[in-house]
């Protein structure tokens, strides 16, 4: 059985390479030092961790695209500053009412990378917490039912779902 298109890698090398490029990068940024020795160490924890990170999260399971999580930065502190703001009224001001429950919401993506960093990323906003997953949907904790939880959502996963290339499914 062939996987869709959108899960297979550019290739195996060109990931390979990718990850190898960013671990030495942020080896350079924690050692600050091109001392021969400090490089020689550096290029040995970098091949360590490029094996490492492929082991444990190999190509066919996905990918960032980390320009377009880049331009995604700014739209998610806003909304995370937006959100914040928002818990801190209804917790200081008692005429805002809390309408706590539950709300399914039903992605797009698959169970696996994609989805999880949806559900990592909503978590990180004040006011949802993503509470239980099944194959279809996520379950998500609210502040407030009656606000548009289901559409902020599905706008969070269509910004998201330009930096995520989806893999295969998990088991």
């Amino acid at each position: 059985m062939s996987r869709p298109a959108s899960a297979r890698p550019n290739s195996t090398l060109s990931t390979t390479l990718m990850r190898g490029m960013a671990f030495f990068a942020l080896w350079l940024v924690l050692m600050q030092s091109t001392k021969p020795a400090d490089l020689a160490v550096g290029a040995f924890a970098t091949l360590g961790a490029t094996w490492l990170s492929l082991r444990l999260l190999a190509p066919a399971a996905g990918h960032l695209r980390f320009g377009s999580l880049l331009a995604y930065l700014p739209h998610f502190l806003l909304a995370s500053v937006q959100a914040g703001i928002d818990v801190a009224r209804r917790a200081f001001d008692p005429r805002l009412p809390l309408r706590a429950g539950f709300v399914d919401y039903a992605p797009a993506f698959r169970p696996g990378l994609a989805r999880n960093t949806l559900a990592t990323l909503s978590s990180l906003m004040p006011g949802t917490l993503p509470a239980d997953a099944s194959d279809d949907a996520l379950v998500y904790h609210c502040l407030d039912t009656s606000q548009p939880v289901v559409e902020a959502l599905r706008d969070e996963e269509r910004r998201l779902a330009g930096a995520i290339i989806e893999g295969q499914a998990h088991d």
